[in-house]
């Protein structure tokens, strides 16, 4: 499947303010679904905290995919702190070599990767992802992936993800399951 033509560029934590706007107005199109639909923790104004909250994260970056100017995806994420609440609950489910990367500072923790549903199942989502992965400096890639987003989990253990363990972000968070992507 050849993904949609489209544009990508990188931003780091001091340019990416200027596209702020536009990233909550895809992830409130994406999230506008149920089970999501009135779960407050899904709401655009939450994301937004959540987003600019990131911006000063060692390591922080975005990656878009634009087609006629507009953003139809985009991934972000950071260098996962080896002391983050959702990365140490997992204890010992996370493969030791995995826990001195994450100690070392080189474990990307991809944080969100969405695409508008009109370009849905295109294979872009894979574009975004290897194009945001192939530029890291970090050796492996960690990401929490909500358990009932079927089409989401399924992408990423075909992309050659493991799951480690159920997590949550915050109380009021639903369950992910934590995954890992070996080093290459």
């Amino acid at each position: 499947m050849q993904p949609v033509d489209a544009e990508y560029q990188r931003y780091d934590g001091a340019s990416v303010k200027a596209i702020t706007d536009e990233m909550v107005k895809v992830y409130a199109r994406v999230y506008d679904t149920p089970p999501y639909i009135g779960d407050p923790f899904f709401s655009a104004a939450s994301f937004r905290e959540r987003l600019e909250a990131a911006f000063g994260s060692e390591g922080f970056e975005t990656v878009t995919a634009r087609r006629d100017g507009q953003i139809i995806g985009y991934v972000h994420g950071a260098t996962l702190p080896a002391d983050k609440p959702w990365w140490i609950s997992l204890g010992d489910r996370r493969p030791a070599q995995l826990q001195t990367l994450a100690d070392a500072g080189q474990v990307f923790w991809l944080r969100e990767l969405m695409v508008l549903p009109e370009y849905q199942n295109q294979g872009l989502g894979r574009k975004i992802h290897d194009t945001v992965i192939s530029g890291r400096a970090e050796s492996a890639t960690t990401l929490t992936c909500i358990i009932d987003n079927q089409p989401a989990h399924d992408a990423y253990l075909r992309w050659g993800y493991t799951v480690m363990g159920e997590i949550k972000h915050a109380p009021e968070s639903p369950t992910y399951d934590a995954m890992y992507l070996p080093s290459s």
